[in-house]
């Protein structure tokens, strides 16, 4: 098992902190497609972190939680978010839309460029159905992936969800998926002050201004609304109504899982049969009302990395009494 080693103390730290850095937005090719990632790198570190969005997979709605992250690492880590593809301000894949198993594909792909070489431990932190994609992650590259947290995860379909069903019959449909990122993509065409306004006095009214903003600049957009549907039809039709057990207990050492409470993505029943079927995993539950997009606000991207660095500095005791 591969040993977390950090060369410091890590603990809750401000943003005033030494160790705060700016997240870097850059974007690089992967497969041949244009990638928008968010990061702070470590000059020295000993773990990476790869994060892995939910759906929208816009790398700008986490800029708090990576920033905050890195900071409570105490600059031992190196943070990478990397967004999906063609969830971005540009259609720079012109038109093409890109299911699940590509976004995964994709995902697989970029570690494989990007982290080829590297001997850092390397962390998966997935959002939502982010966690499955993390899941396949550590599936496919078992040894390159030391432990994985899934956030608010998505692994399974809820069929007592009615805003699951309304969202699959939407995106099953192309024509109405149309009609809804061209409604949403007129939105974006109006002067940014007044997108703004009626983003803030709808679906962001408690969102930070970071968050607003990538939803101006990101997600209304005609290309970027249709992925986002697109994404979701083929969501549903991969995703497990049970999760692979199998997997689950051959792996229960390397994952962790943060439920929310009220979260029809990831409802308390699929925490209580993991917890039941394979008591050995690390679940948690988060009570402090920071819901399911906790990255659109301040307060819930810095209790989420606390609660990530309290899983490491765990993993860290158990790790070294079994060496």
């Amino acid at each position: 098992m591969t040993r977390f080693g950090f060369k410091c103390e890590f603990g809750v730290m401000g943003r005033e902190s030494l160790t705060s850095k700016a997240a870097n937005f850059r974007i690089c090719n992967v497969s041949g497609c244009a990638t928008e990632l968010l990061e702070v790198r470590s000059e020295d570190p000993t773990l990476h972190v790869l994060f892995i969005p939910g759906n929208p997979g816009i790398v700008t709605y986490y800029k708090d939680f990576v920033e905050s992250l890195y900071d409570q690492l105490g600059g031992s880590a190196s943070v990478t978010a990397v967004g999906h593809i063609s969830h971005s301000k540009k259609d720079w894949e012109n038109g093409r839309f890109f299911s699940l198993q590509e976004q995964i594909d994709h995902k697989v792909e970029f570690m494989r460029q990007e982290m080829q070489n590297s001997r850092t431990p390397l962390l998966l932190v997935g959002h939502s159905i982010g966690s499955y994609i993390s899941m396949e992650i550590l599936r496919k590259c078992p040894e390159k992936v030391t432990y994985c947290i899934g956030l608010y995860p998505f692994l399974t379909l809820n069929p007592g969800s009615m805003k699951q069903s309304m969202i699959k019959n939407i995106s099953a449909s192309s024509i109405i998926c149309a009609a809804v990122s061209l409604i949403v993509a007129s939105l974006g065409s109006l002067p940014s002050r007044f997108s703004r306004f009626i983003v803030a006095n709808s679906l962001g009214k408690s969102w930070s201004p970071l968050a607003i903003k990538a939803t101006c600049t990101h997600l209304l957009q005609y290309h970027t609304m249709r992925n986002v549907l697109f994404m979701a039809m083929t969501e549903f039709k991969q995703l497990p109504e049970v999760p692979d057990w199998a997997f689950l207990r051959a792996n229960r050492e390397k994952i962790a899982f943060l439920f929310g409470l009220d979260d029809h993505w990831g409802p308390l029943h699929v925490l209580e049969e993991i917890s039941k079927t394979i008591p050995e995993i690390t679940l948690a539950i988060e009570r402090e009302g920071h819901t399911h997009s906790f990255s659109c606000t301040e307060a819930g991207s810095v209790w989420v990395a606390e609660h990530i660095v309290s899983l490491i500095k765990a993993r860290i005791l158990t790790s070294n009494q079994r060496i």
